[in-house]
């Protein structure tokens, strides 16, 4: 396989595309599927990490030695998206391997004390169904049929009512904050508050620095079921606000009011501290496998939920968290699989979560559910079959008050928009492989791209309408 890729653009209408891709993959996949035993998956997620904030990603004053070498042992993708510009809407896609926009009411983070953050979510919440229904599909559903022990340990944030507790979505161990933030030490979401820290659907006091407890977790479920597969998804809440680093520890909870709670204000040496506390925590997972024998025959994938917050370190990309520029949705990725995929390779195939969604039910060998399909694809079996990249057609949507955001990218276009109840306030067409920055709007001068791919975003939105 070469180094790296190109966009390989083709002539095929979309779905005939994706059908022969499919059926291509599924080839590849199956050809060795009953000579070796499936391998166990670890999920790494961080949370509101930006793509340079790490140093295989381009980061200079942040240390990330176990990132670095996860890299140098397998692939880094280079153009890999985020579902959607905000924490909530990515999990849903990454539990259900479909677009979040399916489900209703989660095309925006929910907000800390389970507020809903625009007209669907609000409807949601009064009902008290705002939320992942345990309908859904999932994940570690599908992967508990096949066998695995499933495990979380980290955030959800996928619902506060007990209905939506990852127990319900097929995770035999859950140790996780329920919400969107919360105080490090004190695992609270506001002071006049009680822990937001939870065992198996049940809340708990547990004393230390949180990304540092999710590690001890990891660490033990690895070495209770080092003797069968399992799924661990370890959905970090660094470097997320608070900006509390492993030595900031103060005798009572931070206030809401107190500006360590800004996202776009973290001061910067508390920021690279709370990295490379995310960084060590990640080392001791990754050397639980060592220890245990399993680095071998176990699939690693590290991103981020989505792009960073102003807070994060300058790159080339426009845009924050929040928007459907690539700053608020291009994501650092990281997989190791050895003997799949070639180690110290760098990838610009286009992906999106859910596509890893679609890689690990397939690596495990599992069946989904009759008459359930994802919308990804199985990304890393096409990286690891070494040939053209495949050519993608991905669509975003995220919601937030009045405030809409919108992208679809087509080969190397991009098309992006924001309304403001139903005025236009931003616009813009792109040629990413000439302006990854998104300077230079190109809708005036080709006026028939922008058109078609408008068009194709309306198409996107009425086939992906929620069912609630």
């Amino acid at each position: 396989m070469k180094a790296s890729t190109r966009i390989l653009r083709s002539g095929l209408p979309a779905a005939l595309a994706r059908a022969a891709v499919g059926l291509a993959l599924l080839l590849c996949a199956c050809s060795g599927a009953a000579e070796t035993p499936p391998p166990n998956i670890v999920f790494l997620l961080a949370d509101d990490l930006g793509y340079a904030d790490i140093g295989s990603y381009g980061v200079r004053d942040i240390r990330t030695p176990w990132l670095d070498e996860l890299a140098r042992e397998g692939v880094r993708f280079t153009e890999f998206y985020s579902n959607g510009p905000s924490c909530s809407p990515t999990r849903t896609a990454l539990i259900t391997g479909r677009y979040q926009q399916r489900v209703g009411g989660l095309e925006s983070a929910i907000g800390n004390g389970n507020v809903g953050r625009y007209d669907d979510a609000v409807r949601l919440r009064k009902t008290h169904d705002l939320g992942l229904p345990a309908n859904e599909g999932s994940l570690a559903r599908v992967l508990k049929r096949a066998g695995y022990s499933t495990a979380i340990t980290g955030k959800w944030h996928l619902g506060y009512e007990e209905k939506f507790a990852p127990g319900h979505h097929g995770f035999d161990h859950a140790f996780y904050a329920i919400g969107g933030g919360m105080d490090y030490f004190h695992h609270v979401e506001d002071a006049a508050e009680p822990t937001a820290l939870y065992l198996n659907g049940k809340p708990i006091v547990r004393d230390g620095y949180f990304t540092e407890l999710v590690a001890a977790e990891a660490e033990q479920f690895i070495a209770a079921n080092r003797a069968r597969p399992f799924f661990l998804y370890v959905p970090f809440t660094a470097p997320h606000a608070p900006f509390q680093g492993p030595q900031d520890r103060k005798p009572q909870p931070l206030a809401k009011e107190e500006a360590l709670w800004n996202q776009g204000k973290g001061p910067p040496a508390v920021y690279a501290a709370m990295i490379e506390s995310l960084d060590g925590a990640i080392g001791r997972i990754l050397a639980a496998l060592e220890e245990h024998g399993l680095t071998g025959r176990t699939l690693v994938i590290f991103k981020s939920d989505n792009g960073g917050t102003r807070s994060a370190r300058p790159t080339p990309l426009r845009g924050f968290k929040g928007n459907t520029f690539e700053g608020g949705i291009r994501v650092p990725c990281i997989v190791r699989w050895p003997g799949v995929l070639p180690a110290n390779t760098t990838s610009t195939q286009v992906g999106i979560t859910m596509d890893l969604t679609a890689s690990m039910v397939r690596a495990a060998g599992a069946k989904l559910p009759p008459g359930f399909h994802f919308d990804g694809i199985d990304v890393l079996a096409a990286v690891a079959a070494g040939g053209p990249t495949i050519p993608r057609t991905l669509f975003w949507r995220g919601r937030r008050g009045d405030s809409t955001w919108k992208a679809v990218r087509e080969g190397s276009l991009k098309y992006v928009i924001r309304t403001v109840g139903a005025k236009v306030e931003e616009e813009g067409l792109f040629d990413l492989d000439a302006d990854v920055g998104e300077r230079h709007d190109l809708l005036a001068q080709r006026p028939a791209d922008g058109a078609r791919l408008r068009q194709l975003l309306v198409a996107w939105e009425k086939e992906v309408a929620p069912r609630r």
